[in-house]
């Protein structure tokens, strides 16, 4: 069984991941922050219990990366968001901006069985 990470770290693990898939390299402190909209301390404390957790590798000062872990964690997260944000926009026809906030919030308290729901009803 996975450990339950909180909100703040599956939003930072969704980030780097999302960040490498876009540059195709390393992160860094920086892109994060800048993308979350925190300060450089606080990407700093995240990224150091990502690595405490073994979800990234990370030298000081040097770029960020997603262990093999680490990349299947943040894939899920991501699967969750974005099949969340789909069912929003399909199923009760909610605007594209606000499905995607919402399905930030809702990605990380929604159950399991409520989420397999989503996606079966997506696979109709």
């Amino acid at each position: 069984m996975e450990k339950k990470l909180t909100e703040s770290i599956e939003d930072y693990i969704e980030t780097i991941y999302l960040e490498s898939e876009k540059h195709g390299k390393g992160v860094r402190i920086t892109d994060i922050a800048l993308e979350l909209s925190v300060s450089k301390a606080s990407a700093n404390d995240a990224v150091r219990k990502l690595k405490e957790l073994g979800y990234v590798e990370h030298e000081r000062y040097g770029q960020i990366y997603l262990t093999e872990a680490g990349k299947n964690r943040a894939m899920k997260v991501y699967e969750k968001h974005r099949l969340i944000t789909e069912y929003l926009v399909k199923a009760l026809d909610v605007s594209l901006p606000v499905a995607e906030k919402d399905a930030c919030s809702i990605e990380h308290i929604i159950s399991e069985e409520t989420f397999k729901k989503m996606k079966a009803y997506l696979k109709q």
